[in-house]
């Protein structure tokens, strides 16, 4: 472009200096007179004319051209450009959604992690109420389950409260629910006591005589035989009553409640 316009600057010039010569007499005479001289400026008028038409032609065409170049390369930059955005938005999509499925994993972790723990803890409180747990029953070290513990506890809360009828109703259930249990020697003998408060002689008779089937050498033996022989006189029958005092005694000669035994026997003589 800037070659063009140096071109035209220097035609226009030269036009210029012919001009200035042709119009001089002295050139003028060189033509044969005025109207030579006026055909020969016309002419090179149109033809700086044309020249410049063509120059200017040319210029505006060259910058249509750059102008469509440029424009041509700016939309293909543009175009470029929003692909590159468009890659851009993508990647960050994926990026978020990568992250947050990353999240979710981890919540998820979390959430199985504390559940597991929770179970597992469940799971150790369950386990710790089925182990055995240390008990002193009559003197002796024994492991019972924590369940019939607390229940035959519970029993004798009634004995001790001297609440019969309760004792008695909770004495059996535990008998009941506990057959084999290391309380049953125990749990035979206050259920006796019970019934004998509550006057159901017959049955305080039955345990107190399964407690000596059992357990003969039981530290509370001669203590049931001697509730026997209560029984035996509050139904009447001091034979019976006699004859059960006496095997007391030779059973259990050492035994405290062997005193006793003699003094009831002499009364009863």
């Amino acid at each position: 472009m800037q070659h063009v316009r140096s071109g035209l600057h220097r035609a226009t010039m030269a036009l210029s200096l012919v001009l200035a010569i042709l119009s001089s007499p002295a050139q003028a005479a060189l033509f044969g007179g005025d109207d030579e001289a006026r055909r020969a400026i016309l002419d090179l008028r149109q033809r700086l004319e044309q020249s410049q038409n063509a120059t200017r032609a040319l210029i505006e065409q060259n910058a249509q051209s750059q102008t469509q170049s440029q424009n041509q390369a700016t939309a293909q930059l543009r175009s470029a450009l929003l692909d590159l955005q468009g890659q851009i938005d993508r990647l960050k999509s994926d990026l978020a959604q990568s992250m947050g499925a990353q999240e979710r994993l981890a919540r998820d972790l979390t959430e199985l992690q504390l559940r597991q723990k929770d179970v597992i803890i469940s799971m150790d409180d369950r386990l710790r109420r089925f182990e055995p747990v240390p008990a002193t029953i009559d003197g002796r070290e024994v492991m019972v389950d924590p369940a019939e513990k607390n229940e035959f506890e519970k029993a004798m809360a009634w004995v001790r409260q001297a609440d019969f009828p309760a004792a008695q109703t909770a004495l059996s259930s535990f008998l009941l629910r506990y057959g084999s249990s290391a309380y049953v020697p125990s749990a035979l003998f206050w259920l006796g006591n019970a019934q004998y408060a509550n006057k159901a002689y017959k049955e305080s008779m039955a345990n107190f005589q399964k407690l000596l089937r059992l357990v003969p050498n039981h530290p509370r033996a001669a203590e049931a035989m001697l509730a026997i022989s209560n029984v035996q006189i509050e139904l009447k029958d001091t034979k019976a009553a006699r004859k059960t005092l006496e095997d007391l005694i030779a059973a259990y000669p050492q035994a405290e409640t062997a005193g006793t035994a003699r003094e009831r026997l002499s009364r009863l003589r």
